[in-house]
């Protein structure tokens, strides 16, 4: 096994500074909202785990199926010698695409981005042992603010999966794919998830849930708030609501307050007034269909080559090449 090595660029201050930033803004703003980035400390991703495994939680499990079936034609087609995974997590789909690229390419590099140290230590040891002879070199860091420090060298294949790019409205997702652009080599590639837009019967149920997993995780964000500020929200005072905007195309996460009430938020010196039944925004999930997805593509700077979707057009997976 080949030793992994650590990338670190954002450090324990870092984030806490941009939490503190995060929590102002949305926290003053009319409407109120916070990112999704924050639902995720150690009981927000096991939340999440959770509702990966719901029955009414399609996206997940339709995804993997979807790869399980097209990886072995990903991996011809990329022959990739270094894989980049963006938000990588546990790496536990991208398994199959190491296996894939191993097998039917030249892979020699793994590089998982994330921004949890621990999390990302522990996925390059794993995938180290499951694949003695795979480099792998994780970076510690933010997708949205820090692509350049992604390693170069190599034919590079950049990973982003499970359907995030979702969380980002239209201009977030023209920002961000562009600077995806900027950091890949001519004929260096993106995979790309995303969940396609299809019948709202089953796309809210995917994200209200009868068990109320996912309104657990949703209040979850204001426990990261009374734990790591520290704010004095009561979880149990919001309702959680999906809601499908037709007009965006995507579902939106929001808390209703079920009273009026005045939260502190310590390290801000703020406090905050909620009218009862006022909505704050928590997370949008944007859905696409095939051709604006490559539309956007093609705007940031990349020709699509290929497009795979599920037997019931819930999920698509697109391989585009840097011009």
């Amino acid at each position: 096994m080949i030793e992994p090595t650590l990338d670190i660029h954002l450090t324990d201050s870092d984030l806490d500074a941009a939490l503190r930033s995060d929590a102002r803004t949305g926290l003053t703003s009319t409407p109120k909202s916070l990112p999704p980035k924050w639902f995720y400390d150690a009981r927000g991703s096991e939340l999440f785990e959770a509702i990966t495994a719901l029955p009414e939680y399609y996206p997940t499990r339709t995804e993997r199926a979807l790869l399980e079936r097209v990886v072995g034609e990903i991996a011809r087609t990329a022959q990739a010698e270094v894989l980049v995974e963006l938000g990588s997590g546990s790496a536990a789909k991208t398994r199959l695409l190491l296996s894939a690229l191993l097998s039917e390419g030249p892979l020699k590099t793994y590089v998982p981005q994330d921004v949890s140290v621990s999390a990302l230590r522990g996925a390059a040891q794993q995938v180290g042992a499951e694949f003695p002879s795979l480099a792998v070199h994780g970076v510690v860091s933010d997708f949205t603010d820090t692509l350049h420090n992604l390693p170069r060298g190599g034919r590079r294949m950049i990973a982003f999966l499970g359907g995030t790019i979702g969380n980002m409205v239209a201009a977030e997702r023209a920002e961000f794919l562009g600077g995806i652009q900027q950091v890949l080599e001519p004929g260096e590639q993106l995979l790309l998830g995303a969940g396609l837009v299809t019948d709202p019967a089953i796309l809210v149920p995917a994200y209200d849930d009868a068990a109320g997993v996912t309104a657990e995780f949703n209040r979850n964000v204001l426990h990261v708030l009374n734990s790591r500020l520290p704010a004095d929200f009561d979880p149990d005072s919001f309702d959680h609501i999906a809601h499908w905007d037709a007009d965006n195309e995507w579902i939106e996460m929001r808390l209703r307050a079920t009273r009026a009430m005045t939260v502190t938020v310590a390290d801000l010196d703020l406090t905050v007034d909620f009218a009862e039944g006022e909505q704050m925004r928590t997370e949008i999930s944007a859905k696409f269909r095939v051709d604006g997805l490559t539309a956007e593509l093609a705007a940031a700077g990349f020709d699509t080559e290929q497009v795979w979707t599920d037997s019931d057009d819930r999920f698509a997976l697109v391989l585009a090449g840097r011009r």
